[in-house]
């Protein structure tokens, strides 16, 4: 069974089994694991006799078992119990006990591998609603063979994603996590090593792949099956790590039956990546990763914090993103992973949305990590991805390549690529997934990258020409004061007022008498600036000596903020008015009419403003307060990139001839839709 449809409804219909019994988001919990053991059982099923003689031969002989037990098995596990799948169905009444037998009957490395599936809890179920033998029994049938060389790591992906895709798509689980389809992942891998194939095909090559969310391993294998291309007696290590347990599972039980050393398996880590990295300091050649996109990093939050507080000595010190999405986390830490330049450098490709290029202001987290990436000139490259490629979401997606040892032509340089049209309809749909990029079109990317040419499909920048100055215009405060009915009534509302007569004391006796003090103050304060004249001043330098005179000349003292909130009562905002100053003589900004500009980097602020804004609000000036964090100069330092800007093409209107005639026409239809209605 070759077809991909019919492999996911004979799964499918391994779930049915379990409708009455299993909510639908658990499915999941006992078709994957069973999936895997059922693909370990037919991995092992050609040497299963000779490791059970092997074992009879040496149980008694321990400093030599696991490595002969390995070499009589053919790969880096094995197991030593007596059944498999069609043994254990032999005998029905004792089938979870005997499946018990046959998980711990594998080598520890693969007992803790299927650990992660929760076996134990999964099997008591099953076997508590008489469903065990008749899942068993549906797996070890002939109807699909789950065998590896059958079934490749790339395609289970696929299906299961498409199992919990139609079991959860009424329950909105795990937003933002999505299966890399192979072609990106093959085309990632290209980028990464398509630079360095004179260098791999040396002898003794070594390199090292890492991959910090690296779910079922598919960006790995493929990673290291391109380099295995260029120079198949190349040294690949593999390193990953999955938060997930199921799809770690998955993955390490590929990778040990993918290699007969166990090497790339072992090196597969469990557990969060930004809260509890499990590969210590170790840097690597490639990095490649497809995080999850728009999800929260709250359960890592107080690590991840604690881990920015380090600044450069940490993975996390450019900044740190809004808590709501976490793919820059993911970014920085590939980029702290990187080898050094000294020993060969290293290069990262990861695929992300939308939202990493431009979301967050000048001086947010994600302007910041930006600004660290672009300064330090490490980006080469952006790549917009066509729509409707991934299996779960049809959104834009973008591959990023970066390298602390670029080319020298494009040191200072960033280079943008529109693949956003380069795609080919899927013959049948999966799932969200209706395009894919073709073996030519993956080759015509490369192309426009290796070029590194302006053209229509890609743009070259300097990397300053991302940045902007966010400068803080201001504008004078304006306003007229006028003593009248109603805004001595405003004055009543004013916290600053009203908190005249609420006493803080807690005494009764003391509370009731100091809030009658402030009642009397409350009407004295009134009653001294209905003294004031009910003209109206457009000028506040003209009004404040005849409030201070009216305050004096009835005996009160007030504070600044009872004095803030008599002008924030009387007073109204007024562009005929003239400019109100401070002790010193400068205009007062107004809060309500001010403004930013972002100054491309490069270009002098105050050309910028007489040219742009001056000539618009001429009483408007620069604010020297807001000032950049780290290179202290006016106007807070901001990147983005607004992808779409530079690929922009301007689309005329249609002739308004053509839009009236359209309007007739749907006119006459609706006229003639209302005739058959009324007749």
């Amino acid at each position: 069974m070759n077809n991909f449809g019919e492999k996911v409804n004979f799964l499918w219909s391994i779930a049915e089994l379990l409708r009455d019994r299993f909510k639908r988001g658990k499915y999941q919990d006992v078709i994957l694991p069973f999936t895997v053991l059922r693909r370990i059982d037919c991995v092992l099923a050609p040497t299963k006799e000779k490791v059970l003689e092997t074992h009879a031969k040496l149980k008694g002989k321990l400093e030599n078992l696991d490595p002969q037990l390995r070499k009589a098995s053919g790969f880096a596990f094995y197991n030593t119990s007596k059944y498999d799948f069609e043994k254990l169905l032999d005998d029905p009444p004792n089938l979870a006990t005997n499946l018990r037998a046959y998980l711990n009957g594998f080598s520890e490395n693969m007992r803790e591998v299927l650990e992660r599936f929760d076996f134990a809890n999964t099997i008591a179920k099953l076997d508590e609603y008489g469903l065990l033998f008749l899942v068993m029994e549906r797996f070890a049938s002939n109807v699909v063979d789950l065998h590896p060389d059958k079934v490749s790591n790339h395609e289970m992906g696929y299906i299961f994603e498409e199992l919990v895709r139609r079991f959860n798509e009424a329950l909105d689980e795990n937003p933002g996590e999505h299966f890399t389809p192979r072609e990106v992942v093959r085309l990632m891998a290209m980028l990464l090593v398509s630079v360095d194939r004179e260098v791999i095909k040396k002898k003794s090559i070594v390199r090292t792949v890492c991959d910090p969310c690296c779910g079922t391993g598919g960006m790995l294998t493929t990673a290291k099956e391109q380099i295995l291309e260029i120079n198949p007696n190349a040294e690949v290590y593999l390193f990953g790590h999955e938060s997930q347990p199921e799809t770690f599972a998955v993955c390490k039980a590929d990778l040990y039956m993918k290699s007969v050393d166990g090497r790339d398996a072992d090196n597969i880590r469990f557990g969060s990546t930004l809260s509890s990295w499990q590969l210590g300091t170790r840097r690597y050649d490639y990095q490649c990763a497809n995080p999850p996109y728009g999800k929260e990093w709250k359960l890592d939050q107080t690590a991840v914090e604690a881990e920015a507080e380090r600044g450069d000595a940490g993975r996390f010190g450019a900044g740190l993103p809004r808590i709501s999405d976490g793919q820059l986390l993911f970014l920085q830490h590939m980029l702290s992973r990187m080898k050094d330049a000294e020993d060969g450098g290293g290069r990262v490709a990861i695929v992300m949305n939308g939202s990493p290029l431009f979301t967050g202001d000048a001086g947010s987290g994600e302007s910041e990590i930006r600004r660290w990436i672009i300064e330090n000139d490490w980006l080469e490259v952006i790549i917009a991805l066509p729509e409707q490629l991934f299996y779960n979401t049809g959104i834009s997606t973008y591959v990023w390549v970066l390298s602390n040892r670029k080319e020298p032509r494009r040191k200072g340089k960033v280079q943008l690529i529109d693949a956003s049209g380069l795609w080919t309809p899927m013959r049948k749909s999966l799932g969200n997934k209706r395009r894919e990029i073709g073996a030519d079109q993956i080759l015509q990317v490369l192309g426009l990258y290796s070029a590194f040419e302006a053209g229509e499909h890609c743009r070259i920048f300097d990397s300053t020409e991302f940045g902007y100055r966010k400068i803080t215009v201001e504008r004078p405060l304006r306003l007229n004061i006028h003593v009248t009915p109603e805004r001595l009534a405003r004055l009543e509302q004013e916290s600053a007022f009203q908190n005249l007569a609420l006493s803080k004391k807690k005494d009764p006796k003391a509370k009731a008498a100091e809030d009658s003090e402030g009642r009397k103050l409350q009407a004295a304060i009134l009653k001294a600036l209905g003294t004031l004249p009910s003209t109206l001043f457009r000028d506040r330098a003209k009004f404040i000596p005849l409030l201070d005179e009216a305050l004096k000349r009835a005996g009160l003292r007030i504070g600044a903020p009872v004095r803030k909130s008599i002008f924030s009562a009387l007073s109204e905002r007024d562009e005929t008015a003239e400019i109100c100053r401070d002790e010193e003589g400068q205009p007062e900004p107004d809060a309500e009419l001010r403004d930013t500009e972002n100054v491309p980097l490069g270009e002098d602020i105050e050309d910028y403003f007489k040219r742009e804004v001056k000539p618009h609000v001429p009483d408007a000036w620069i604010s020297t307060g807001v000032r950049d964090h780290k290179d202290g100069e006016i106007g807070k330092v901001g990147y983005e990139i607004n992808f779409n800007r530079y690929f922009y093409k301007y689309q005329p209107p249609r002739p308004l001839a053509e839009i009236e005639a359209d309007i007739r026409t749907l006119e006459g239809e609706i006229m003639e839709m209302l005739k058959d209605i009324t007749a």
